[in-house]
């Protein structure tokens, strides 16, 4: 454990970085700066370890605490958010010769933040800004249920200083009543269900926008993404048509003729709704929050129709109805199934985004010391900065 006991003219601050307690003892005229003092933490006692004796430490607090003090005053600095981790600061990022500057150039990115994880969207957005010709002309747009959203704003900005971005607070009460248990308890956050109102909590001046999930990063231009001729469609994305679309339902869907009938003159295609280019005026103007919301209730007021959190309403109001999307653009399932997350290979073919949706999430993994081999795809974008590696440096 590091701890730093500093002296100034007026102040002795001794502060044990563990917990950043701070005790404060007013003094007059001392100045003295003793750095790198390990503290070994006892029940009844605290051994000091360092370059400077142990009696020539002494000697000099002794020294400073006969002298007269004006006052003691015993303080708290408040611990930072041990819902937000720390970051190292990612490097600036500037446009080429051939980016153009005007909002018609703007490229909108959304996403959710939250504190469990917001390592992966740090990552996220470093992977988007590194592969990007024209990074400054990135916009995030931010959707977080935190309570403290100045204290995550200083957090963003003090890694990407010039990143351009807004956040904006989500009213869980959009979705109380709305949700039902999963197989996954992260499936039934509210905040997962967050993408189905971006629409409506985006300005309205925003017209299209990327709305990708934090664990995830981008090896390629997201621009090319963005490119995407939408043909009509209020979403793009890659769809998958060989996966059996009928698991993504339950026996009570299908075996009902009314709900059966759901995808009649159209055929369904499983997408991810991690990774979509998404006409949020279009999605506006005919209302699709309100057509995958009545799935929702017939979810919960109802009968169980589906078992896979806000994934089976998107389906049921556009599956079949997309314009569909390169594969390379959503190599997903690396973070495994839904209930153990075992490792995955890749897909054979081009890759421009990587995925881990799923239960495994590489930073977990890592940390655990226990990465599948995909995992160190993704470690070069983590910007991750524990409390160990903060005081060494």
């Amino acid at each position: 454990m590091k701890a730093l006991l500093y002296l100034s003219s007026n102040q002795i601050f001794f502060a044990k970085f563990s917990d950043y307690n701070i005790i404060n003892l007013t003094h007059r005229n001392s100045c003295v700066l003793i750095h790198n003092t390990t503290i070994q933490p006892s029940f009844d006692r605290m051994v000091f370890r360092s370059s400077t004796s142990l009696i020539g430490l002494l000697s000099l607090l002794i020294l400073l605490l006969l002298r007269p003090v004006s006052a003691i005053r015993l303080g708290l600095i408040r611990r930072p958010s041990p819902e937000l981790p720390l970051f190292r600061e990612a490097p600036a990022f500037r446009n080429g010769e051939e980016c153009g500057s005007s909002p018609d150039h703007v490229i909108n990115v959304a996403m959710t933040l939250d504190a469990n994880y917001l390592r992966g969207t740090m990552a996220a957005v470093l992977s988007m800004l590194q592969h990007s010709t024209c990074p400054e002309n990135l916009s995030f747009h931010f959707l977080s249920t935190h309570d403290d959203a100045p204290e995550l704003f200083s957090r963003i900005k003090s890694t990407f200083p010039y990143l351009n971005m807004k956040i904006y607070r989500f009213d869980c009460n959009r979705v109380r009543g709305k949700i039902s248990k999963s197989i996954r308890q992260a499936l039934d956050q509210p905040l997962n269900y967050a993408r189905i109102y971006l629409a409506d909590t985006i300005p309205e001046d925003v017209k299209r926008v990327i709305y990708l999930d934090s664990d995830l990063v981008v090896v390629d231009d997201i621009a090319k993404l963005w490119g995407v001729d939408m043909e009509g469609k209020v979403v793009a994305a890659p769809e998958y048509c060989h996966a059996n679309f009928t698991l993504y339902f339950t026996d009570s869907f299908w075996s009902d003729p009314l709900l059966a009938k759901t995808f009649r003159g159209r055929i369904p295609c499983y997408f991810n709704t991690g990774v979509m280019v998404m006409d949020v005026d279009t999605w506006r103007k005919e209302k699709y929050t309100e057509k995958v919301e009545s799935w929702m209730a017939v979810q919960k007021q109802q009968k169980r129709i589906y078992h896979l959190g806000s994934l089976p309403p998107f389906l049921l109001v556009l599956a079949g109805n997309i314009k569909a999307v390169d594969h390379r653009w959503n190599q997903h399932g690396l973070g495994g199934d839904n209930f153990e997350g075992k490792c995955r290979s890749l897909h054979p073919g081009p890759i421009s985004l990587l995925h881990w949706s799923g239960k495994g999430k590489p930073w977990l993994r890592l940390d655990s010391r226990k990465p599948c081999i995909v995992d160190h795809l993704w470690a070069p974008y983590d910007l991750y900065r524990s409390s160990r590696h903060f005081f060494e440096e």
